[in-house]
Order: C-alpha cells, then sequence, then structure tokens
C-alpha cells in the first residue's frame, strides 16, 4: 500500500529489502540450556601451562569454584554446566575482575574464556541487585559484550542465559540479519546484559533503544579482531558514545587467544592505566592437543587431496576453511557432487541459511562444513575432530584461530594445511614457529622454505616485525601501514560483521 510502513519494516532508498527473518524461540528445558562439552582426556594439562600476569598488585589466583564465593544460583548453574575445576585463564581472570581491575587477556582456543568474565560479572550483579525493567522505553544495561561475528556473540548470549538461568539478570542478544522490530522488542522486555556485533550494537544505541548511562562492564571477545583496521573506528565511536562512562568509571576486559603487539597497543587506550595482562601459554601460540600436519600442494591438487582426507574422516565433524565466499560455495558444491553431505557458511548467506547451517553441522547431517574467517574464532562446536585450511589464512593468528576449533577443552584434534610454496612462502616462518611451540613436526621442507622467505618473522608476517609479544613489558615495534592494510584487506575483512 503505497505511503504505509509496517511496524517491523526497514525502509532503503537503495540496496537490500527489509529483514523479515526471525530466529525460532529458544528451548526452555534445562537439558537444553545446559547442554555442554566433556571434558577430555587432556583437561588436567591445563594445570601445567605457564601463567604469567603482567603489572601491579595482581590478586591471587583461585585453586577451585568455591573459592570464588559465587552465590547459591550461579553456584548451581556451574554445576550443571558439567565445571568441575577452573582452568587457567579462569583461576586468575576470576579474582582480577572480581577485584574491579581492567584486564588485557590472551589464552588459547578452548580454554573457558567466557566464563572467566560471565562469572564474576554475573556475581557482581547478583550482590547489587540488579533487576531488567520491562517498563521503560530506553534499556540501561550493566554489561555490554562486543563480538566480531553473529555465531560467537550468540554463542556468548547462551553461554550468559545459561549462568544467569533462574536469576534476576537477563541477558539479550543483538546482531544483523534479523527483523530490527523483533530485536526491539526483545530489548525492552528487560536487559541487563547486551551481547551484540558492532553495527547493530550501535544501531540500537542510535535508535535510542539502548542507553549507556548505568553501564559498568565493557568486554571485548577476540578484542584483537575488534581492534584492527576493519573494526577500530567503531569501537571508537562505541566509547565515545553519549552517557558511556569514561574509562575510569567502567570496567573494561579484553579477551582473545592472539595479540599481535600493535593490537596491545592500540587495546591500552581503552584500559585504565593500570591495567593487568594474563598471559595463559604463549601468546598466539596454538594448542597442543592439536595435532598439526602441514602438506605441500599446488592448487590444482587441493580438490584431490581435501577428497582423500575426507574418505578417511567419514562421519566425523570436519571444517574446511577457504579464503573466499566465492571459494566456499564453489567447493561446498563440489563436495556434495562427489556424495559428501557438506554445507557452507560465509558472510554472504542469509542468516536463516547461516544458522541452517551450523544445526545441520551440530547434528551431523552434514558432517562437513566449508567455511571463511566468520566461523574461525571463538565457536564452540562439540565433536569437531578435523579442521582442513584448504587455503591458508593471510597472517597466522587466523590460522591459530582456525586450528582452535578442534582440540578444545582437554580433547584431542587433528589439523591439516595445504602449504602452496607459490602462494604461501610468507606464512612459512610464522608457520614453522607455530607449529614448533605446540611440539609438533616440522617438515624439512617446510624448513627450508622459512629460511629461503624472505620478509618474514615471528608470528608477523607482512611487513611487520615485533621485539616483543607483550607490551606491558617495554616491546617495541614497527609497522609498515601499506603491507598491513593489504593484509587486513585479503584476509578478515572478506568477513567482517559490522551487524
Amino acid at each position: 500500500i503505497p505511503g504505509y510502513r509496517g511496524r517491523d519494516e526497514e525502509v532503503f532508498s537503495k540496496g537490500p529489502p527489509r529483514v523479515t527473518y526471525v530466529p525460532e524461540a529458544l528451548c526452555e528445558k534445562e537439558s537444553s540450556i545446559f547442554a555442554h562439552y566433556e571434558s577430555g582426556i587432556n583437561f588436567d594439562k591445563y594445570d601445567d601451562i605457564l601463567v604469567d600476569v603482567s603489572g601491579s598488585n595482581p590478586p591471587t589466583a583461585i585453586m577451585g569454584f568455591e573459592e570464588a564465593a559465587l552465590c547459591e544460583s550461579l553456584n548451581r548453574n556451574v554445576i550443571k554446566s558439567g565445571y568441575k575445576k577452573p582452568t587457567p585463564v579462569q583461576k586468575h581472570g576470576i579474582p582480577i575482575i572480581a577485584a574491579g581491575r581492567d584486564l588485557m587477556a590472551c589464552a588459547q582456543t578452548g580454554s573457558g574464556k567466557t566464563a572467566a568474565f560471565l562469572l564474576p560479572i554475573l556475581q557482581q550483579l547478583m550482590v547489587d541487585g540488579v533487576a531488567a525493567s520491562q517498563f521503560s522505553e530506553i534499556q540501561e544495561p550493566e554489561v555490554i559484550i562486543v563480538a566480531p561475528t553473529r555465531e560467537l556473540i550468540n554463542q556468548i548470549y547462551m553461554e550468559a542465559r545459561k549462568f544467569a538461568h533462574g536469576t534476576c539478570v537477563r541477558p539479550v542478544v543483538v546482531y544483523g540479519g534479523i527483523s530490527t522490530g523483533h530485536t526491539i522488542r526483545e530489548i525492552l522486555k528487560g536487559c541487563n546484559v547486551l551481547c551484540g556485533t558492532p553495527g547493530r550494537l550501535m544501531d540500537m544505541i542510535g535508535r535510542g533503544k539502548i542507553g549507556l548511562s548505568k553501564l559498568r562492564y565493557l568486554v571485548l571477545d577476540e578484542a584483537d579482531r575488534m581492534l584492527d583496521m576493519g573494526f577500530e573506528p567503531a569501537m571508537r565511536k562505541l566509547v565515545a558514545s553519549p552517557g558511556m562512562p569514561a574509562k575510569e568509571d567502567r570496567q573494561t576486559l579484553m579477551f582473545s587467544a592472539t595479540y599481535p603487539e600493535d593490537i596491545q597497543k592500540l587495546a591500552a587506550d581503552f584500559l585504565k592505566k593500570d591495567y593487568l595482562f594474563l598471559a595463559v601459554g604463549v601468546v598466539g601460540g596454538a594448542c597442543s592437543d592439536v595435532e598439526q600436519v602441514v602438506v605441500q600442494v599446488t592448487k590444482f591438487s587441493k580438490r584431490d587431496q581435501l577428497l582423500e582426507i575426507l574418505k578417511t574422516t567419514g562421519s566425523e565433524r570436519t571444517m574446511v576453511f577457504v579464503e573466499t565466499k566465492r571459494q566456499a560455495d564453489f567447493i561446498a558444491t563440489f563436495l556434495c557432487q562427489e556424495n559428501v553431505n557438506t554445507t557452507s557458511i560465509h558472510g554472504d548467506r542469509e542468516q536463516r541459511e547461516r544458522e541452517q547451517a551450523l544445526g545441520d553441522f551440530r547434528s551431523g547431517k552434514c558432517p562437513v562444513l566449508v567455511a571463511t574467517s566468520v566461523a574461525a574464532r571463538g565457536l564452540d562446536i562439540k565433536d569437531v575432530q578435523h579442521i582442513v585450511n584448504f587455503d591458508l589464512p593471510n597472517n597466522i593468528d587466523e590460522y591459530v584461530h582456525r586450528i582452535g576449533r578442534t582440540g578444545r577443552c582437554g580433547n584431542t584434534g587433528r589439523a591439516v594445511c595445504f602449504f602452496d610454496p607459490e602462494v604461501d612462502s610468507n606464512l612459512a616462518r610464522s608457520l614453522v614457529k607455530v607449529l614448533s611451540g605446540a611440539q609438533q613436526e616440522v617438515p624439512k621442507w617446510l624448513e627450508e622454505a622459512a629460511f629461503s622467505a624472505y620478509g618474514t618473522t615471528g608470528f608477523n608476517p607482512g611487513g611487520r616485525t615485533f621485539a616483543s609479544t607483550d607490551s606491558r613489558k617495554g616491546g617495541s615495534f614497527q609497522r609498515d601501514g601499506a603491507s598491513h592494510l593489504a593484509a587486513a584487506l585479503s584476509s578478515g575483512a572478506d568477513d567482517d560483521e559490522w551487524e
């Protein structure tokens, strides 16, 4: 009808039509809410991981969850979640956050970072007796958690929902690809903990649905990605938003498995001067529970090599990482034609399709998931036994995140990497360093490629050279802006999640 606009309709003068997709309501059964990973045979190895806390007067680590002094409701939810003893990032992170300190934490993938920040935050909210109000047109959450992809922020929300179950704290999640009207209605039911991707979060603030004056905790998960050249302006706009408490008046927490030093220096702009840096294991290192195998290939032999691998994995869950959206669709189609049940996920697929793909992969209906880097960070999918890097990423940090989709919570996994000398030589030295650090076999041909590679060093190929991995200890760095920009544009930018 000309001149009429429905309450959920978004109007575009040009571009895509309005989004009307509404996700299915979540199951409220406890068995669904508290479904969890079973810790693997190597879980106790976490106790032997080197932990380093930099900064002044760090609080004493806890040895068990009972020392965290959680309230009865949170304790009950921790037990229902299958948590028996804290991981290193939880042992150190929980008391640091409970003491009110700002934190930059680097811990290997699958080591429990989400619970490390959620539990002390929820405990403080419970102590203060906050309750979400359904009677305000502007919701003012006490906590905002930001993550770079829809799937990851939804996963964090599910964890917050689990730990807050049966309490007065109400978490809400906002991200793109779903109806704006539906998102606003969920916010207006009450919101203490707001989980969001950058674009949709700023949209809700801009619409006047979210106020910031009561904010006490700002959490950036996958902080290195949130502060790189793609997302830094959005993060600076967020902290400069009207009503946002100054960094001295809020608690800011940053978590990731990798921290290039230039990002560490940038992150310090968002933190109080006395923040603590928590390093669990080697900063930027890979989990030793993942067996890493590097195979020398040419671009024309990759598909045959992939088929050979998938013949041996059978129905075991396997994630295949490629560099571009077009390649993801191409490889998924090829595998389906070869009678391998496969689905794909990337930034151009509609939200309904992305959720369906993850659902089919989790259930085992499609045991192979072809993905771009949109699925490389944070996703916690049970029983992913194999990772295949069909295309190597442009930087080693992304490689570490990709292989971290397996070997989680003390479980073991296997990651195969296709290395094309004509394309991937700039990553050779970094790859050798990661393999060596995780006690993996380094092929002689890869050592030779690393030795002859020009202009690569440490963990940061592409013209960036760091003298230290921890800026708190006085490390210095040099940065080639042009090559850094090229790396950003050719790697993660393909799947930046503004919403």
